[in-house]
């Protein structure tokens, strides 16, 4: 290749980095003012209350359904996890869940929506170049991720009742 055609190519690649490296700065971000101002600890303090008295394996299913919405919001992995694993680690160890099963939780919950997820630029593209309307492929989609989403449920709920 010449020198020019090189650097082009360099350039497009910096520049489809662009967006994940702001959705990195950004949750990255509102983690440390989430922690600055103690506002994690706020959150913290009031979801310890919410899952006082449940047990392991109701904590890992909760998990896994709440970081579905975050999915939506937040469709890029690292900056949820950024996001979402400051507050996960020291709840999955107050209500005495390993924290291999509550990433696993995480990771499911996330990917899981993930598959569905309008702000997800693979589904979207994807469906793009299909020439498949997203209404069309949540119709075909559904049945089968509800019940990727029932045994998800049932295996963390099963770990975290073992481990």
């Amino acid at each position: 290749m010449k020198e020019k055609e090189i650097v082009r190519l360099i350039a497009a690649g910096a520049a489809d980095m662009m967006g994940p490296a702001m959705v990195m700065l950004l949750a990255g971000g509102v983690s440390v003012i989430m922690t600055n101002t103690q506002t994690l600890d706020t959150i913290l303090h009031a979801m310890e209350q919410l899952i006082t008295g449940a047990s392991a394996g109701a904590f890992a299913v909760v998990t896994l359904l709440a970081n579905i919405p975050l999915a939506f919001l937040i469709p890029s992995s690292s900056g949820h996890a950024a996001l979402a694993m400051p507050m996960l680690s020291p709840l999955a160890d107050f209500a005495g869940v390993s924290r291999p099963t509550a990433i696993t939780a995480w990771s499911l919950g996330h990917g899981l929506a993930l598959l569905a997820s309008p702000t997800n630029v693979v589904v979207v593209g994807g469906l793009a170049i299909a020439k498949v309307g997203y209404d069309q492929y949540l119709r075909f989609v559904w049945p089968l991720l509800a019940g990727l989403m029932v045994v998800a449920a049932a295996a963390v709920a099963i770990a975290a009742t073992l481990g």
